[in-house]
């Protein structure tokens, strides 16, 4: 399992597009001078002390969500107070009768990676009782079994991934979690630009997707290479087949460009592989200009609080996108005739 997701980065690296961090958007500034440099060293520092600010006002509270919240905020956090590390802070969420697989899953994170020991086992075996109709669960477990060189378990997980309902990896409860708790203060002047229009709400608007993108993902890429090794086998390749299905109407952006990926390389049926590629491409072209609009939203605070309250309206992190583009008349489908060769400014 990959530790981290960074929401359009990792998303460029899974949709085969060119990663922002090395495709600026027109009219991006040149790179940072020192006395810049140091500014956002100084901000980051002024976040960190926000976020701590933060989750001690959200830890004396003994709700599930608002100590998820607060979890959240901690966890980048060096040597918080034991009151306030990750684990003391997920721990007390678990215990509230709703705390359920939104907290659980979280809780994959709550591990030492330099001891080998990520995912938490505990947590991987707590989810498989918890949700054991979402197919994010046994990807989970696959790409552990996967990496772990134990191919019969990851034949049996993807056999369970692709006889389950649904597909969540909960990124849209960690969103809502978030920002409902990022407004529990105002941030302070020192942590945000003065020079930029969004203000406050761009401060949280980034606190709340930056630290939503460090959700702990599902073996996406040891599924993609199972299922491509095994071409072969009609078994597998109906079990991906599957697969695809639940991951193409599932939570996640990443999932459903798999569920695409799966369908358009294994499917038998040309039309099929065809509609998979359209909806792919449509797919990318989705997540561009939301990547834009999280751009726009660090300069423009109505842009900024208009992502905020979709956050907080809960639902997964697909809807959050789609009702982005909506909310702003941005089409879903890909003009004809274009790609994905860069990342576009807006016209």
């Amino acid at each position: 399992m990959q530790g981290r997701r960074v929401l359009t980065l990792a998303l460029a690296s899974l949709l085969s597009l060119p990663a922002l961090a090395t495709s600026p958007w027109p009219g991006a500034p040149a790179a940072p001078s020192k006395a810049e440099q140091k500014a956002q060293k100084d901000q980051t520092k002024a976040l960190l002390q926000f976020q701590k600010d933060l989750a001690s006002v959200l830890a004396l509270r003994t709700e599930a969500e608002p100590l998820l919240g607060a979890a959240l905020l901690a966890r980048p956090l060096t040597d918080p107070p034991a009151v306030l590390s990750y684990h003391a802070l997920l721990e007390r969420a678990s215990r509230n009768a709703d705390a359920g697989p939104r907290v659980t899953w979280v809780s994959l994170a709550d591990c030492d990676a330099k001891a080998g020991e990520c995912p938490n086992a505990e947590a991987v075996t707590q989810l498989q009782t918890q949700a054991p109709d979402n197919a994010a669960v046994w990807l989970l477990k696959l790409g552990i079994d996967d990496h772990n060189g134990d191919a019969n378990a990851a034949r049996t997980d993807l056999a369970k991934a692709a006889n389950a309902k649904t597909y969540d990896d909960y990124l849209g409860a960690s969103l809502k979690a978030l920002a409902n708790s990022v407004s529990q203060l105002p941030p302070p002047p020192n942590t945000f630009n003065a020079l930029q229009g969004a203000g406050a709400a761009g401060v949280q608007m980034v606190l709340v997707f930056g630290l939503a993108s460090a959700q702990p993902m599902p073996g996406f890429q040891a599924t993609a290479k199972f299922c491509e090794a095994n071409k072969e086998n009609s078994a597998i390749v109906g079990d991906c087949l599957k697969l695809a299905k639940v991951l193409e109407w599932g939570s996640s952006p990443l999932g459903r460009s798999l569920g695409l990926h799966l369908r358009e390389t294994l499917s038998p049926d040309a039309a099929d592989q065809q509609s998979a590629k359209t909806a792919r491409l449509n797919l990318i072209w989705q997540m561009q200009r939301f990547a834009q609009l999280n751009v726009q939203a660090q300069g423009d605070k109505t842009t900024a609080q208009k992502l905020l309250m979709l956050a907080r309206s809960g639902g997964t992190e697909m809807s959050v996108v789609l009702a982005a583009l909506r909310a702003y008349g941005m089409p879903a489908e890909a003009p004809a005739g274009w790609e994905p060769s860069h990342v576009e400014s807006s016209k």
